[in-house]
């Protein structure tokens, strides 16, 4: 949530003035620029709250649960 809620942080419709296209996460994709990308989901279906946070596709392959990647070194890329 305190990455999801910063002024940065948008859904997005546009890229250029005009609609982004399928294969690049189209009609709408969402962009944390404060977290690596893959936190940025690129095909947005919608959004669930939830409790306590829950591995996705990318944590469960060993990526880091939050993903900073100013952090140093490798940030926070992998769990490992």
């Amino acid at each position: 949530m305190e990455y999801f809620l910063k002024e940065d942080s948008l859904f997005a419709f546009l890229h250029d003035g005009a609609p982004i296209a399928p294969e690049h996460g189209g009609p709408v994709r969402l962009i944390i620029p404060q977290l690596y990308a893959w936190k940025s989901a690129k095909w947005v279906r919608g959004v669930r709250f939830l409790a306590e946070d829950q591995a996705g596709f990318w944590e469960e392959g060993g990526y880091h649960m939050r993903g900073n990647p100013w952090t140093g070194g490798d940030g926070e890329r992998f769990r490992w």
